[in-house]
């Protein structure tokens, strides 16, 4: 029962937290279950893989978890970044009012991102996949504005939209498979689904597309913009490092677990799913490009980035897969950093748009250069870590069979990079380089906000520059999915 434990640890802590009035021993209980979460999630990743029933809903319909390697791989993931948000948020929401329920809601949130990566099968990943929406709606409506309620209730909508669109492909393809839990490759009887092919790949479609929602991807990615401008910074940050990452985990489940490359290659679904990737990645950075607005601006750059992923995992090969994992941990390192950065500006000054930073790199250095390397990472340039992610994708795209696919990808991939550059460095340069009229008192954060920017910006260094260790672990481990 120990793959339950980093799961209800969590859920039942929130509870806790919830009930706490003490505010410095509110912060130390949230602080220690996200650690203990931690601590809990590593060691899992330790165990040797095991599945473990919890509940028999009818026949096959069961909930289980296990620890495969793709479980591990997001267990890392979630625990790496909750906790340094969740230093950053502490003195962040205590500023913002109404701390008690932010900090019950994060920290119930974890428990229900350790069950989404600890799913053995569907069922128990939409039960999930669910419950984390449901949760995760309090962090948008936080500061309880009627702005912040129809952003909060468009993203339950698209969120309960896309799932039930998922389902609905489930319930066509449960009967075409030969177990209901994930194993990799895929678990499509072949000859079963000889007869019904086409109808299978429409499934298929309405499972990506409803899934696609939560990971920003056409033509359901407008929640993003919505959300991030009137959620609190270290809500965004998550948001857009982390919950985003839960669609594509179910996207990864659904392709490579399920259906499996095999079937799907060479298909109308493959060709269809690249051509909104890719347009996805296009339309985010130009939206971004023209947004004044800087937490509004970093939304549409998620949108635009997450496809990144989506357009390697939709090439089906081990090197596009091994790009988009890759590309999944640095974007999540990099974009939580350029969050929590917008949160310490709108902490010290009140400023919210792009074009009243003029100056921000004097009066806030640390937090400037912090924004800058995750900047560089989100741009692709060496030696940062985005710039790995994204050769591996040009690369990828080039070597795949789909040339023509390949070939737009790297015209899509390079034109977004300009874009992405276009509105990124203004807002480093003009912080930087306001001129000689622009008199300015630094007026920096405390260390609590500062240590979590710097750990994100630090490191997107360090694995730009020692990439070897993850990519090593993914290129033994993606060959699996492809058996």
């Amino acid at each position: 029962m120990l793959l339950l434990l980093p799961i209800l640890v969590p859920l039942i802590g929130g509870i806790l937290v919830f009930q706490q009035k003490n505010d410095k021993r509110r912060d130390r209980l949230a602080l220690a279950l996200v650690l203990g979460t931690a601590v809990l999630a590593l060691v899992v990743c330790l165990q040797p893989t095991t599945t473990v029933p919890l509940l028999t809903i009818h026949g096959q319909l069961r909930l289980e978890l296990a620890n495969d390697r793709l479980s591990r791989f997001f267990l890392v993931l979630f625990s790496c970044v909750w906790t340094p948000v969740l230093v950053f948020a502490q003195p962040y929401i205590r500023h913002a009012g109404r701390e008690r329920s932010f900090l019950g809601f994060y920290t119930m949130t974890l428990g229900t991102l350790m069950g989404l990566a600890l799913s053995a099968n569907f069922v128990t990943l939409y039960m999930f996949f669910e419950l984390m929406s449901l949760i995760t709606v309090p962090l948008v409506l936080h500061s309880a504005t009627n702005t912040s309620r129809r952003a909060g209730f468009k993203y339950l909508g698209f969120s309960v939209f896309g799932a039930g669109m998922a389902l609905a492909g489930y319930f066509f393809l449960a009967y075409y498979l030969t177990v209901p839990d994930f194993i990799a490759g895929g678990t499509i009887d072949f000859a079963k689904a000889a007869q019904h092919q086409e109808l299978l790949l429409v499934a298929y479609c309405m499972m990506i597309v409803g899934f696609g929602a939560k990971a920003g991807m056409m033509p359901m990615q407008s929640w993003l913009p919505s959300a991030h401008p009137v959620a609190p910074a270290p809500a965004s940050a998550v948001l857009s490092g982390v919950i985003t990452k839960g669609g594509v985990l179910a996207i990864l489940r659904v392709t490579y677990y399920m259906y499996g490359p095999a079937f799907l290659r060479g298909t109308w679904p493959q060709y269809v799913l690249l051509t909104l990737a890719l347009s996805t990645v296009f339309v985010g950075s130009m939206l971004a490009y023209r947004e004044k607005q800087l937490k509004k601006r970093l939304a549409y750059s998620t949108v635009s980035q997450v496809s990144y992923i989506l357009f390697g995992l939709f090439l089906l090969t081990p090197g596009g897969t091994v790009a988009a994992l890759l590309q999944l941990v640095f974007h999540a390192i990099a974009k939580n950093a350029l969050f929590l950065g917008a949160g310490a500006i709108i902490f010290a000054t009140d400023l919210v748009r792009v074009d009243q930073l003029r100056g921000i790199g004097q009066r806030m250095p640390v937090t400037m250069t912090c924004f800058t390397l995750a900047s560089l990472s989100i741009i692709g340039i060496p030696p940062m870590a985005g710039f790995v992610s994204k050769w591996y994708l040009l690369t990828a795209g080039l070597q795949a069979p789909l040339r023509g696919f390949g070939i737009a990808g790297l015209v899509i991939l390079i034109l977004s990079a300009l874009l992405t550059a276009g509105y990124l460095l203004p807002i480093i340069t003009n912080g930087f380089f306001p001129g000689a009229d622009c008199q300015l008192q630094r007026q920096e954060v405390g260390p609590k906000m500062l240590w979590p920017q710097l750990f994100f910006a630090l490191l997107g260094v360090v694995l730009g520059l020692l990439p070897g260790g993850i990519l090593e672990w993914l290129i033994q481990a993606v060959p699996l999915l492809f058996v």
